[in-house]
C-alpha cells in the first residue's frame, strides 16, 4: 500500500465551538445561516412571480408575431422589407440589329452590350430614377452580369451618386429568358412565345442543340423567385434597383409580386429602358395582350 507523504496532507482544522467569533473560526462563514419559514414562504412567492413574468415575456414579448416573422419568401408576399425599381437595360447591339439573342454564353460579349441608342434611353432611365427619388438617401443596384445590364448599372450609378461597392452583380437568376430554337431569330418570333405563355406557365419553347436554355414562365418565376428570396433576407428597409436584361424576368417578377395570372405576365411587359416602382397595393395599368397583335392558329405551336 502506497504512502501518502504528510506535506501533501491538508493541514488539520479544529471543530468550532459556540465560543469561537466569526473572525476567529472562517469555517462559519460558509454554513447558512438558518432562515426563518416566513421568509423562505416569501421567497417562494418571489421566485414564482418572477417565473410567471419569464413566460409572459418569452410568450407575448419575445418572441415575434406571426406578421412580423421572416420565413421562407412566397409570391405574393405579404409584404415587402425593402422599396424595389425594376429596370429593364437599354436596346443591345443584338436587338438593334433584330435578333434574339438568350444564350447565356454571350451575355458578356460586346453584342451583348447597349448600342448607341441604348445608351441614350438608359441615361433616361437613370434620370428618371433620380426624378423619382431612388436613391435619394442610399440604394443598392443589383444588374445581371449580361453586358447590358451591368453596363446601365454602371450609368445609374453614375447619375444617381452611388458608389461602386454598392453594385451587386448577379450572376444566374436575373439571365435573360433563354428562348431555345428561336434563338437567332428575329424579333417578330416573341409573339409566337407569348401566345404559348397565353395557354399556360409551364410550356416551354422547342429546344435546340446549341445550349441556349428553352424556359417557360414557370422556369423564370423560380429563378426570379429565389432572387427576391435573397433580397428580402439580406437587406431590410432598403432600396434595391433590379436591372434585368430583358422583358420577361420582369413582366414575371411583378406579375408574382402583385398575384397576377402568369399567363397574363406579357401585360406588364418592360421597354428598353423602362423603370418601374413596385408599388404592392396597386396593379398597373394593362397593355394591350399580345394575342390582339398575333393570332395563333394551333397553339402552342405557332410557326
Amino acid at each position: 500500500m502506497l504512502a501518502v507523504p504528510s506535506s501533501s496532507l491538508p493541514p488539520f482544522l479544529p471543530h468550532p465551538t459556540s465560543s469561537d467569533s466569526a473572525a476567529s473560526s472562517p469555517l462559519l462563514l460558509l454554513v447558512p445561516p438558518l432562515i426563518p419559514r416566513r421568509l423562505l414562504r416569501r421567497r417562494r412567492l418571489v421566485l414564482a412571480g418572477l417565473t410567471s413574468s419569464s413566460i409572459y415575456f418569452f410568450l407575448h414579448l419575445g418572441s415575434p408575431s406571426a406578421s412580423a416573422a421572416r420565413g421562407l419568401f412566397q409570391m405574393p408576399p405579404a409584404r415587402l422589407s425593402n422599396r424595389y425599381f425594376l429596370v429593364r437595360a437599354g436596346e443591345s447591339v443584338y436587338e438593334g440589329q433584330g435578333v434574339i439573342n438568350t444564350n447565356p454564353v454571350a451575355k458578356t460579349s460586346v453584342d451583348s452590350g447597349l448600342s448607341s441608342k441604348g445608351a441614350r434611353q438608359t441615361a433616361h432611365t437613370a434620370l428618371e430614377l433620380q426624378r423619382m427619388g431612388a436613391c435619394s438617401g442610399s440604394c443598392w443596384i443589383w444588374p445581371s452580369i449580361t453586358q447590358r445590364s451591368y453596363q446601365a448599372a454602371e450609368i445609374i450609378a453614375s447619375v444617381n451618386g452611388v458608389d461602386r461597392s454598392r453594385v451587386v452583380p448577379e450572376y444566374s437568376f436575373l439571365d435573360a429568358r433563354g428562348l431555345g430554337v428561336l434563338e437567332g431569330r428575329d424579333l417578330g418570333a416573341f409573339a409566337e412565345v407569348y401566345a404559348s405563355d397565353s395557354i399556360s406557365p409551364n410550356i416551354k419553347p422547342p429546344p435546340t442543340s446549341d445550349g441556349t436554355p428553352n424556359e417557360s414562365v414557370f422556369d423564370v418565376y423560380v429563378r426570379v423567385t429565389q432572387l427576391m428570396s435573397i433580397l428580402e433576407t439580406q437587406y431590410s428597409g432598403e432600396t434595391i434597383v433590379i436591372v434585368s436584361p430583358d422583358s420577361d424576368n420582369l413582366s414575371i417578377l411583378q406579375a408574382g409580386l402583385l398575384g397576377v395570372d402568369l399567363r397574363r405576365h406579357w401585360d406588364l411587359s418592360f421597354g428598353p429602358g423602362e423603370v418601374r416602382f413596385v408599388d404592392p397595393q396597386s396593379i398597373p395599368t394593362y397593355k394591350m395582350p399580345a394575342s390582339a397583335v398575333y393570332k395563333c392558329k394551333n397553339p402552342p405551336s405557332c410557326t
